[in-house]
């Protein structure tokens, strides 16, 4: 069934519908494991490792390298039909698709023809930036230096979403000629150790735990200057969360309405004789399913402007390169908090619409609000709409690229 028949309008383009089938049947594989995995806490890497063999991995690849040449717009609605299957899944590839983001912006044809060869050749990455502890805001204390003739990386990132499952880790780090850059290593190089100690609450199957570097060996040709990263990065990497949140929203939806039309008991006191008949609880699902489509229809107008920022950045205008890029990213800030509250709303409220044995463990349908939640402190939120008001009222431009550290 297409999106128009199920209700959640149309895709992004015309040959949307052809570019999502192939994974639907995959999909619908992974969600149906999802509660399982949750219960037992099972990292999903047959799951990652069957999107890869069928190519989701390599969407936004031009074709020329082995990929779908998918648009924004694209890419962000297959991230929705993903988060409904799994969202912790769309949180491991974040780092993956970023990095091919990144790739595809580059100026440096070397580098570009380098990794977009290997994405088509369904290479997976992962992702090491943020530092935690009395980390400084404006350095990296990971660093990459010389060491008997060539390159190596010292240094301990946190929240490395992914990683566990990858095959190549892009790395945020300190040159020792002072420069921040990116460094890409090997996973599996002599000196690199992955760690599942992420213990959050939700997201829990994303293994954003800890990677140690101690003198792992670097590739001169895999070094590049952070200045280079792609310049909507900032409004990209957190659209992914808001997809994610559509996601969820969708499988919530689909979940409650379920569980409702299976339902047999009733209340003395409410109003049919069957749950499926009863319009309050029928006007509780239609709350969490309409929060889904909202949520889901801000994402796609926002991909849209990113998809103008990166249109822009092909060209040799300047201006329209930075009005295009500050559009994406107050559009991006103004969907933040709005969908955040549709999600986390819809995720609560669907137990109004069961009964007490919703809570059992086994339904794990209390996943949904624990994982919109957790995504939902990444942003951070509480931020953005300041942001947009200024904009709005003084024409101030968003801040762009930000870390988190030590003052």
């Amino acid at each position: 069934m297409t999106q128009i028949d199920l209700g959640w309008g149309s895709g992004p383009s015309a040959r949307y519908e052809e570019l999502a089938e192939p994974f639907r049947p995959l999909l619908q594989q992974i969600r149906s494991s999802a509660p399982a995995r949750d219960v037992e806490h099972r990292l999903p890497y047959d799951e990652i490792k069957v999107l890869r063999a069928a190519g989701f991995t390599t969407v936004r690849v031009p074709t020329e390298f082995g990929g779908a040449g998918a648009t924004l717009p694209e890419l962000f609605n297959l991230l929705i039909e993903l988060s409904e299957a799994d969202s912790n899944v769309t949180n491991s590839l974040r780092a993956h698709f970023g990095f091919t983001e990144d790739v595809l912006n580059s100026s440096d044809a070397k580098r570009r023809a380098l990794w977009l060869g290997r994405i088509g050749e369904k290479t997976l990455f992962g992702n090491g930036n943020t530092e935690v502890g009395d980390s400084k805001l404006q350095v990296f204390s990971t660093t990459v230096s010389r060491k008997n003739g060539g390159f190596v990386l010292n240094g301990r990132k946190y929240y490395t979403t992914g990683t566990l499952f990858a095959d190549w880790i892009n790395v945020a780090a300190q040159h020792e000629n002072g420069e921040q850059v990116g460094v890409v290593v090997s996973r599996h190089a002599k000196g690199v150790e992955v760690l599942d100690d992420w213990d959050g609450f939700g997201q829990a199957l994303t293994a954003s735990g800890t990677t140690i570097f101690t003198d792992a060996p670097v590739e001169p040709d895999h070094i590049s200057s952070v200045a280079q990263r792609f310049r909507y990065s900032n409004p990209f990497y957190q659209l992914v969360h808001l997809a994610t949140l559509a996601g969820i929203g969708r499988a919530a939806a689909g979940d409650v309405s379920r569980l409702v039309k299976e339902r047999t008991r009733i209340f003395s006191h409410g109003n049919a004789s069957s749950a499926a008949a009863d319009p309050q609880i029928l006007q509780v699902v239609g709350r969490v399913r309409g929060n889904a489509y909202a949520a889901g229809a801000i994402v796609l107008k926002v991909a849209e402007a990113l998809q103008r920022a990166y249109e822009a950045h092909l060209t040799d205008d300047e201006e329209r390169k930075t009005a295009a890029i500050t559009i994406a990213e107050i559009e991006l800030d103004q969907a933040v908090t709005v969908v955040s509250n549709l999600i986390l709303e819809a995720t609560t409220i669907l137990f109004d619409a069961l009964g007490a044995s919703s809570t059992a463990r086994n339904l794990t349908l209390d996943r949904y609000w624990r994982n919109a939640r957790t995504i939902a402190t990444h942003n951070p939120r509480i931020y953005r709409d300041r942001v947009v008001g200024d904009f709005a009222v003084n024409g101030a431009p968003p801040p762009g690229q930000y870390r988190i550290g030590t003052p």
